[in-house]
């Protein structure tokens, strides 16, 4: 007695033990998720505008390690129009169930009949042993054939792998060998909050490690690996050769990797694109006309701060007195509560307006600052000193180093880890003397208070 087969045989496709329900973002969805995330866009952003929910996009990225798919990469090229797409899809659908034969159908999309065919064989939903055709379950059931995964290098090659989580999470140990286990620190599956405890491993970067393995195996091939692939082990979930919680060994402890569109973005809301570097006039680029000041704070113990203003021609400082204000001190600290350390948006602008209001208003022709929420009030800044305030990119410590300069020598006088609220106006004017009286090489050693006095005979 021949078995009667079910229709669902016809599709050609190995039985699927409980595949799930298809996934709830399609790859053109997926397309727009990654796009806004290289945009520089949240992952709750992104996923609104690709149509998804918040969850949904937090968790895709999450999965990801914050590292978009090889397939939704922007070197990546567009699928080939031999491939069917899902609005394709959804026009077969629509002309099979209006009663179209597969000729027709083929006809009006401009495929050939045997295409049609073997995509409403191959990719029907075969639920109850029979072949309905429904376009999100053939674009899932295409997706998921076109899958081509690969076990990963450090995956097949353990002596490889066992070298690399050694250099990476191996045990630090005393000059005789003996091991220093360091703090115990549980792995939370994030990165570790400021000012705790971290844990302890020889901690070579995925570089040092790449770059090394061909030193200490010239001989063997397949001891060689990229950083790249080192980083995407720790970040990818399901990667399957290191295990997560080895990223707390790396520098940063960064359990995600950080979009650069992302960090490029950072930034406070006062600061606008027509008050940034790139705007500033260019004679203070070149330094060729004194008025161009950069600005900074340094901070020590117990949130303590000094302004620093330093004329970008001729290096000459002044330094701002930033006193505690009334209540410092007498209860614990808020989160957004006042600002009462004496380096709040009020108390620098009163600061600078007193200091730079005493110069010529031919030296007060710009201000360059970092983006820091001291001065959130620079529109005020500029009314009351009359000075056109400038703001650096974030994260571009270059667009500083007459600042960072600076603060170098001043450490001497003002080291970190000491309170600098104790310093008086008095002092802090004598040690700015102090700086302004010694000769700079960049100056043809000549002083700072001699080359703005030369400037302003």
């Amino acid at each position: 007695m021949s078995v009667r087969k079910r229709r669902s045989h016809r599709s050609g496709r190995a039985p699927l033990p409980s595949p799930g329900r298809p996934p709830v973002a399609g790859r053109s969805a997926l397309q727009r998720f990654w796009l806004g995330i290289a945009q520089g866009m949240t992952s709750e952003d992104a996923a609104l505008a690709a149509g998804m929910s918040q969850p949904v996009g937090a968790r895709l990225f999450r999965q990801a390690g914050g590292m978009a798919p090889a397939m939704f990469r922007s070197s990546t090229k567009p699928p080939s129009g031999r491939y069917l797409s899902f609005a394709e899809r959804e026009e077969i659908a629509l002309l099979r169930v209006q009663g179209h034969s597969r000729h027709e159908i083929g006809r009006r999309l401009g495929r050939s009949a045997s295409t049609i065919s073997r995509e409403l064989r191959r990719n029907a939903a075969t639920r109850s042993g029979g072949l309905e055709y429904r376009a999100s379950t053939a674009q899932w059931h295409a997706e998921r054939s076109a899958r081509r995964p690969k076990p990963t290098k450090l995956a097949l090659n353990t002596a490889l792998r066992t070298y690399v989580e050694q250099r990476l999470a191996g045990v630090v140990t005393t000059p005789s060998g003996a091991a220093v286990p360091g703090p115990a620190v549980l792995w939370k599956g994030r990165r570790h909050g400021p000012r705790k405890d971290r844990r302890w491993a020889r901690a070579w970067s995925p570089e040092q490690i790449a770059r090394r393995l061909p030193i200490d195996f010239p001989d063997d091939k397949t001891m060689r690996i990229s950083h790249e692939a080192i980083y995407q082990a720790l970040f990818v979930q399901g990667r399957g050769a290191l295990r997560r919680e080895l990223s707390a060994c790396l520098r940063t402890g960064r359990v995600l990797r950080v979009p650069r569109a992302r960090v490029r973005r950072r930034g406070k809301s006062f600061v606008s694109p027509e008050i940034m570097i790139s705007q500033r006039p260019a004679e203070a680029a070149d330094r060729a006309v004194p008025g161009h000041w950069k600005g900074d704070l340094i901070l020590g113990l117990g949130s303590s701060a000094i302004g620093t203003l330093v004329e970008r021609t001729t290096r000459f400082t002044m330094l701002l007195h930033l006193p505690r204000l009334a209540g410092h001190g007498e209860a614990p600290r808020m989160k957004n509560g006042p600002a009462v350390a004496g380096h709040g948006a009020e108390a620098v602008r009163d600061a600078i307006t007193r200091t730079i209001i005493s110069l010529p208003e031919e030296l007060r022709r710009s201000l360059t600052w970092d983006q820091g929420a001291e001065m959130a009030q620079h529109d005020r800044l500029k009314i009351d000193a009359g000075v056109q305030v400038y703001f650096c990119d974030p994260q571009s410590p270059w667009q500083r180093g007459t600042n960072e300069n600076t603060n170098g020598l001043l450490r001497q006088y003002f080291p970190k880890g000491t309170d600098l609220s104790v310093h008086s106006a008095d002092e802090l004017a004598a040690v700015a003397a102090a700086l302004n009286a010694r000769p700079r090489k960049t100056l043809g050693w000549k002083t700072p208070a001699e080359a703005l006095d030369e400037l302003l005979s």
